[in-house]
């Protein structure tokens, strides 16, 4: 499963006197365990599926004209961009810069899937190219003084260093 899920619970009518009505889509976003909402215009998905289409196959968009505006209709296009956006989601295991944009995600490093569980994954600081446990064999050109100190002051506090 995908640690990013989108969901589009409700929309709501905008009328103003300086353009005519638009419909305003609410999504709820739902990254790691935190939520958050966006608010976008039909606009403003055409805009993302045009810049999409430059980098991945996204899926069909609902229609861009609809003939009148009442709520079963309003109804059915919040179903199809809801569908639009899990489906972007469910088959792109590295989600897009501009998809994270539209959906106000900030970037992070992407994980390969074997790794995410869903939740915040971590990444190694330090890594060792042997066990760290075993102290350096005598014929080790240049031992980890880092690693042997560690062991030497975790194991053998009383040791004095070579």
């Amino acid at each position: 499963m995908h640690p990013v899920r989108v969901s589009i619970p409700s929309f709501r009518s905008e009328n103003n006197s300086i353009e005519k009505g638009y419909t305003v889509f609410r999504i709820d976003v739902l990254m790691n365990g935190r939520q958050h909402a966006v608010e976008k215009r039909y606009s403003e998905f055409h805009a993302l599926h045009k810049m999409l289409k430059k980098s991945i196959k996204p899926p069909e968009i609902p229609s861009k004209h609809v003939r009148n505006w009442v709520p079963k209709v309003l109804e059915q296009r919040r179903q199809g961009l809801e569908l639009y956006l899990q489906t972007i989601i469910m088959e792109n295991g590295v989600l897009p810069k501009i998809f994270l944009d539209f959906l106000n995600i900030r970037h992070f490093p992407s994980v390969p899937k074997t790794e995410s569980c869903g939740k915040l994954s971590h990444q190694p600081v330090l890594l060792f190219l042997r066990d760290p446990y075993l102290l350096p064999s005598a014929h080790d050109a240049f031992s980890n003084v880092v690693i042997e100190g560690v062991v030497h002051g975790v194991f053998y506090p009383d040791l004095q260093p070579r």
